[in-house]
């Protein structure tokens, strides 16, 4: 079962989260999205203002912090409801409160039993004309954009050249290394940087608020001021297996402008045969293992999304990444990949047995994408590669 993906908006009351929001139900082509708004107060104005786009789809939590649940059991039941296959949900997208601390909110995600849904990417809104006073109000904001896998620089028209050059200069010192800075006006971002959008044509028909949004976008023929112009695409095939060590290389060196990569990886590395989902969105990267559908081709197929990349360049990368003889690889080459597949928590009563070969140390992986310095020993634990060889639930 291939798993739903959760993307966390975030960002400070005003910052225009709900903007994006909506921007992206109303771009998303057919894709289905559920939503989660959780807002602050006993009003939920955020929630009333998307309710008519997503439909039963939409979970309200309400009365103030989602971050604020003890041990995110809420969260859980209502990421299971969505996750549900009659819904036959795409992604899931939650509307953090302008309170919220997303730290606490990405490491329910990440704890989270379920095995249907996976973390995402925690994506952080900005308030261009706000920003200084915002950091003001808010001193939690620094501790906030250093956890953040993409920044959104939101209310881009309201500010000058000068003064945007400014306010990106100081977001590139307060959030971790090459985390990218999307600049948008009005919420608009190009959805493509955060999911994977359907063509109409898979769906339309089915929705009626589907149908009038597919005839507006095809009547309406400038381009000129849309996102995805700013953003260029480049593509990547190989039949020749990758080495999973050139390629994490490859991507822990990836440049700022490129915002997101998904496809597929193969490796061919004796014990891990199966084809690697690679997600990222921003500075967040995840794999998921998956089996190769019946006469499927051993294949890796990449896109790459950015802005200001060198397409050329970054195709030589990849190309030398290639490995001609991956039998002969051992199972600690693919210790940097295995980092990043997602487990869903052990049950308590699976926990604590106080050895290291038997118990993986807990939120690894959260650990490894929050914090750029994190280099765990292989030495230290157990092989990353025996579980993944012995637990056929391992990834997705």
């Amino acid at each position: 079962m291939n798993s739903i993906p959760v993307v966390v908006l975030a960002g400070f009351l005003g910052s225009g989260k709900t903007t994006v929001l909506n921007h992206l139900l109303g771009n998303r082509g057919g894709t289905r999205i559920g939503v989660v708004v959780n807002d602050f107060g006993s009003i939920e104005v955020d929630a009333m203002s998307v309710a008519g786009q997503v439909g039963d789809s939409m979970v309200s939590l309400g009365g103030g912090c989602l971050c604020c649940a003890v041990d995110g059991s809420e969260l859980d039941a209502y990421l299971e409801k969505l996750a549900d296959p009659v819904h036959r949900i795409d992604v899931i997208v939650i509307e953090a409160s302008g309170l919220a601390e997303p730290q606490e909110l990405v490491r329910m995600l990440v704890a989270s039993e379920n095995p249907a849904v996976r973390y995402g990417g925690m994506v952080q809104i900005v308030d261009a004309a706000e920003f200084d006073a915002t950091r003001a109000r808010h001193p939690e904001t620094d501790r906030h954009l250093a956890v953040a896998d993409l920044v959104v620089l939101n209310k881009t028209d309201r500010v000058d050249a000068a003064e945007r050059a400014r306010i990106e200069g100081a977001l590139g010192r307060l959030c971790a290394p090459g985390i990218p800075v999307v600049g948008a006006d009005h919420g608009r971002i190009d959805p493509e940087l955060l999911f994977d959008r359907r063509p109409w044509t898979e769906t339309r028909g089915q929705l009626s608020f589907e149908d009038l949004l597919a005839q507006a976008h095809d009547h309406d023929g400038d381009h000129a001021g849309h996102a995805h112009t700013a953003y260029e695409s480049t593509e990547f095939v190989s039949e020749q297996a990758l080495s999973p060590r050139r390629f994490i290389d490859f991507l822990d060196r990836r440049p700022a402008g490129l915002y997101r990569i998904k496809g597929y990886a193969y490796f061919g590395v004796p014990g891990h045969d199966e084809r690697y989902e690679v997600q990222a969105v921003g500075r967040f990267l995840g794999f998921a293992p998956q089996p190769w559908g019946r006469g499927e081709p051993r294949l890796t197929q990449l896109v790459l999304i950015g802005s200001g990349t060198d397409g050329p360049a970054l195709l030589r990368e990849l190309e030398g990444c290639r490995e001609a003889e991956p039998w002969r690889a051992g199972p600690e080459s693919m210790w940097g990949v295995l980092r990043y597949v997602h487990r869903p928590a052990a049950p308590e009563r699976e926990r604590g047995s106080g050895d290291p070969d038997i118990d993986p140390a807990p939120g690894a992986d959260f650990e490894a994408d929050l914090d750029p310095d994190f280099d765990p020993d292989p030495d230290a634990g157990a092989d990353p590669g025996a579980e993944a060889e012995s637990d056929p639930g391992f990834g997705y």
